[in-house]
């Protein structure tokens, strides 16, 4: 019996927010590997606010998604025929797979994970790209001093979540920003972080000064836009900026809106830095070892929101935009 690969092409450069018709829903057969191949059947793929800026036609860190291209995605899945010395039929693998069922890949950018102590979508979360990201963007970039105060935005997404918890391990005092009584009681009650601040209902600015009455140390800013402007305003003296994201500018269709006071910086001896996950990838085995030592320890936590089927890729993607996702969104295949 021949299997059939659905998948979802681009069809059309976003213009604002993301839409269906943005992208082709298509199907064809699977190919059989030639030699050094191997096919992977996906069971999890990967929702990332990246793959929104991955569709412009700008210059960035990695070319766009072409035009009638394969959605590019992380994912996670089983090797179900190999052509590859390095990968048996049985296999557990990550890799840049694309939004569809079956990848046939030469095993270049493939990793193996073990399943057996850690469920496979860990490896997505935690142990994936969002864990890393938070490891090397606050230990790294950071560098946070105990007792300094950590202020994360997006702190009940997939790497906010993690970098708060981080903070606490490194004895840091953790602040969250987060959008909702339930990611503020969740980033509190179940991750302990020191304090949540909810910007659907409170003045974010004031509520910094509140919190962190010193100023802030470490902001990790995911969302940009005027929750950067109100973390800026409260710098500690040397305080470090990392940015990692911009979510909130992400589906606009006119310029980014940049920090009006960046001269916080100045008077404040501070520092703002970008980080790509992508420059730590030699050290990936460093930091998922110490991230499973910290869960199987229970300091660290997290939570998968787990949407089924392929089909609904256009809508579920668009939930990180809306606010609707409660830990590490991603797609069950099949």
């Amino acid at each position: 019996m021949t299997l059939i690969n659905h998948k979802f092409l681009l069809a059309a450069r976003p213009m604002g927010m993301l839409k269906r018709t943005d992208w082709t829903f298509t199907q064809e057969p699977v190919a059989e590997p030639n030699e050094g191949e191997l096919l992977v059947q996906l069971l999890y793929i990967s929702l990332d606010p990246a793959m929104r800026m991955w569709l412009n036609d700008v210059r960035s860190y990695t070319p766009p998604v072409g035009i009638g291209e394969l959605m590019r995605a992380l994912g996670v899945g089983v090797v179900k025929a190999s052509l590859n010395p390095r990968f048996e039929i049985g296999d557990h693998v990550s890799g840049l797979f694309g939004v569809q069922e079956y990848a046939l890949t030469d095993g270049r950018g493939v990793t193996k994970v073990d399943t057996r102590a850690v469920p496979l979508p860990k490896y997505l979360s935690a142990l994936g790209m969002p864990g890393m990201t938070a490891y090397f963007g606050l230990l790294d970039t950071a560098q946070p001093n105990p007792a300094e105060t950590v202020v994360v935005s997006a702190a009940a997404g997939a790497v906010g979540a993690l970098v708060g918890q981080i903070a606490k391990i490194t004895n840091c005092r953790a602040v969250g920003i987060a959008g909702g009584a339930e990611k503020c009681r969740y980033i509190v009650h179940e991750l302990g972080f020191d304090a949540a601040i909810d910007y659907k209902s409170e003045d974010v600015k004031q509520s910094l000064q509140k919190h962190c009455p010193r100023g802030i140390d470490v902001y990790f800013d995911n969302v940009g836009g005027t929750i950067l402007e109100a973390a800026l305003s409260n710098l500690a003296r040397g305080a470090r900026i990392v940015i990692c994201g911009a979510i909130s500018q992400y589906n606009n269709s006119g310029p980014m809106a940049g920090p009006r006071n960046y001269m916080s910086l100045l008077s404040n001896r501070a520092t703002m830095k970008g980080m790509l996950v992508f420059d730590y990838v030699d050290r990936y085995p460093q930091a998922r070892a110490e991230m499973a030592g910290w869960m199987a320890e229970g300091k660290l936590k997290s939570r998968e929101d787990i949407v089924d089927g392929l089909e609904t890729f256009p809508e579920t993607l668009l939930k990180l935009f809306k606010g609707e996702n409660l830990g590490k969104l991603m797609l069950k295949v099949g």
